[in-house]
């Protein structure tokens, strides 16, 4: 009977979301109206539902999700303050004059934004609106422009500070506890933020070195699709004083912010408060900041603040009916059945994540995904901390998977003009390299987890 109300709370879960009904009343709602029947059965007993407002009490109180906002913030600010665009301009100068230089340019100022803002959309969207019509002016191929935008735009998925990261890492905390108490461990091993930051640091790094092999042997076996920029005997002049008053300002600041928090200096919510000073700091001394600019990257930061919350609390209770009725008794039997052990569960949890980013937000996919299918891979023995960065990864994926990825529409939202096939054809080849990023993790564990364990 257990597993009859479980598969009817997804079925309910599925239809309401592709219903087009708001995603956090979809599952808060799916939930309620499954327990209630379930209620009718003796199956679940409505009281527990008393234990809701205190779910929600402590989501609101969690204070490392006090960090989102204010990553968000720090972000917002880089990007309406225009520094990421004037980086952008001087990193196009100083690889410009080489075959593929403008598109070397993109990959890394794409890779510091996205460290800066966290948020894929928006790291696309100023990728798109800054680096488009420069590399259109200078000859670059459409496939290949808006491939590299995606791709680098959509690393703000991995590399940590990342709003994802930070969520994933919440999910996945309370994940290993409800594993451990499920197994009667009471002071098992836990891990924070700052681990997931840390293990997901050198996945990202090598994500970023593969785009840029693949920039590099795309400009040696078909220049004329990025052809270099010429530039004038003054600009190469002052080359090298624009770049260090370009690029230091937002380096210092990205090494300040994630520094403090792999040297456990500072929580995630306090170095993301220093961003988004530091942030602010950066704009009026670039002589670019406005009440204008405060008010944009504040509003900003409430929106995506309010969605994350929102659908965080339809995922709580979502969470609380499931394992009240026995749902993860259901699911980590059905892992044990699954062929190939924990390498076959592991492996449908992923492509499951995967084949939902087709349709839902990274961060709907996390409220899902983690707090059902993650606690019986813990106790089947997964790394919880291994499982985070791939899980990203994959999920990075999903945005640039034709024909549903979501940087795809970001960046043809923002940018008109766009040939959607000849996008499709510029994304194929780095959704191929995240997903050998993904294999060369699995085979290679301590890609992801000797940095956490060495500091």
């Amino acid at each position: 009977m257990v597993e009859l109300f479980i598969l009817l709370l997804f079925v309910c879960l599925i239809l309401a979301l592709l219903s087009g009904f708001p995603v956090a009343l979809a599952i808060g709602g799916s939930a309620f109206l499954v327990a209630t029947i379930a209620s009718y059965f003796g199956v679940y007993d409505m009281v527990m539902m008393g234990a809701i407002p205190g779910r929600i009490y402590s989501v609101m109180t969690n204070e490392t999700l006090v960090a989102i906002p204010l990553f968000v913030f720090m972000g917002a600010v880089l990007e309406r303050s225009r520094i990421a665009e004037n980086l952008l301009t001087t990193m196009s100068h100083l690889f410009g004059s080489l075959p593929g230089g403008l598109g070397v340019a993109v990959i890394v100022v794409g890779a510091l934004l996205a460290a800066s803002t966290g948020v894929v959309g928006a790291t696309v969207v100023a990728m798109g609106l800054i680096s488009l019509p420069v590399m259109r002016r200078a000859g670059y191929s459409q496939e290949l422009s808006s491939g590299l935008i995606c791709a680098s735009g959509s690393t703000a998925q991995i590399i940590p500070p990342s709003t994802v990261l930070i969520l994933l890492g919440v999910m996945l905390q309370d994940a290993n506890t409800q594993a451990m108490l499920s197994q009667g461990i009471f002071s098992g091993a836990s891990f924070s933020i700052t681990d997931l930051f840390a293990a997901a640091l050198i996945p990202g790094v090598l994500l970023v070195v593969l785009y840029l092999v693949t920039m590099g042997i795309w400009a040696l076996f078909k220049p004329t699709s990025c052809p270099p920029i010429r530039m004038n005997v003054e600009e190469r002049r002052t080359l090298l004083k624009r770049v260090a008053l370009t690029m230091l300002p937002p380096l210092v600041l990205i090494v300040l912010v994630l520094g403090s928090i792999l040297a456990g200096i500072a929580t995630a919510t306090e170095s993301a408060a220093l961003g988004g000073v530091g942030a602010c700091i950066l704009a009026v001394l670039g002589r670019q900041f406005s009440w204008r600019v405060l008010r944009e990257a504040a509003q900003s930061a409430l929106n995506i603040s309010v969605m994350i919350f929102t659908i965080l609390i339809g995922a709580t209770i979502m969470s609380l009916v499931f394992r009240q009725m026995g749902g993860e008794d259901v699911i980590l039997n059905v892992m044990e059945a699954i062929p190939g052990g924990l390498f076959g569960a592991t492996l449908l949890v992923l492509f499951v994540m995967f084949i939902l980013g087709f349709m839902l937000d990274t961060f709907e996919i996390i409220f899902i995904i983690v707090p059902v299918f993650v606690p019986p891979l813990i106790i089947l023995g997964v790394d919880p901390l291994w499982f985070g960065v791939v899980a990203a990864i994959v999920l990075q994926t999903s945005y640039l998977t034709p024909p549903f990825g979501y940087a795809i529409f970001y960046l043809q939202g923002a940018v008109s003009g766009l040939d959607l096939k000849a996008v499709y054809r510029g994304v194929v080849p780095f959704v191929g390299l995240q997903l050998l990023c993904v294999v060369l993790i699995w085979v290679w564990p301590n890609l992801a987890l000797w940095l956490p364990a060495f500091l």
